[in-house]
């Protein structure tokens, strides 16, 4: 399970920004997670909950906002959000298309006290 380490070095990340920003208490962690960055929400949210206590974000939200897949079409240079996993452009039903989102995890927002 991958999600611990990638807990472990969020957590870090808090710690970084809160002693930036001369802070005691994270109150909220928002993350952004891509249908295909293979991280598995379920467990990174059992994973925060587990190695959060005795950090800055003992209290904190956490809150997961997951990205569906955004593509460009390399024919028709048409942006298209896949409600599927059916990786060509609706407008113009090629497969000349590249991922431009959706692949990746993001800290997104923090909330200090």
């Amino acid at each position: 399970m991958h999600e611990y380490s990638i807990v472990q070095s969020l957590l870090e990340s808090c710690e970084e920004h809160a002693r930036q920003n001369e802070s005691e208490n994270v109150t909220k962690v928002i993350v952004k997670i891509g249908v295909l960055s293979g991280v598995e929400p379920d467990l990174l949210q059992t994973a925060f909950d587990t190695f959060k206590e005795k950090t800055v974000c003992e209290n904190a939200q956490f809150i997961i906002n997951h990205q569906k897949v955004v593509i460009a079409c390399l024919s028709c240079d048409e942006e298209s959000t896949l409600e599927k996993n059916e990786f060509a452009c609706p407008k113009c039903n090629s497969t000349q298309v590249k991922v431009i989102d959706g692949e990746d995890m993001f800290l997104m927002s923090l909330e200090m006290e």
